[in-house]
């Protein structure tokens, strides 16, 4: 997932999004556990895009804090 795709949603959608996220994360750390992912690089990128997620939201609560 893109930042600028990431940057349209608002910050509602984004905490859902990173709740699927987190979810769908441990499901995959659980299937490579049992050896059942097939495709490894699933995980590392997972955790990138929620790193890009917290971002955002972590850069919209500064803005948000310095405003007012």
């Amino acid at each position: 997932m893109k930042s600028s795709e990431i940057r349209e949603r608002n910050t509602e959608e984004l905490s859902v999004l990173l709740q699927q996220m987190n979810e769908n994360l441990f499901k995959k750390k659980f299937d490579k556990a049992l050896n059942q992912l097939q495709k490894n690089h699933e995980v590392r990128q997972l955790k990138k895009d929620i790193a890009k997620v917290k971002t955002i939201i972590r850069e919209r609560e500064i803005a948000a804090s310095k405003e007012g």
